[in-house]
């Protein structure tokens, strides 16, 4: 699988969270801010995935994101891991 498919697939996920209605509002905007740092491609790929990943582990740390929202958060998180 190539490094372009892998973003599109986090892509996809943060797109999930992101549209997912009992996900907090912050959470689903920390999803849009991370989607557009990894799309940047003016910078290195090895700093919008070291970026993507820090801004998506505050957001699993939240008190107020829902299990099932942290579950896709840590999936993306993984996903990002295959391409650092």
């Amino acid at each position: 699988m190539s490094v372009d498919e892998k973003i599109e697939q986090v892509c996809d996920g943060l797109d999930m969270l992101h549209e997912d209605n009992s996900i907090p509002r912050n959470i689903r905007e920390g999803a849009l801010n991370v989607k557009e740092t990894l799309m940047k491609d003016s910078d290195p790929l090895d700093v919008r995935v070291s970026s993507a990943t820090s801004r998506l582990d505050e957001l699993a740390n939240d008190p107020n994101i829902p299990l099932h929202g942290r579950t896709l958060i840590w999936n993306i998180m993984s996903r990002l891991e295959e391409l650092a």
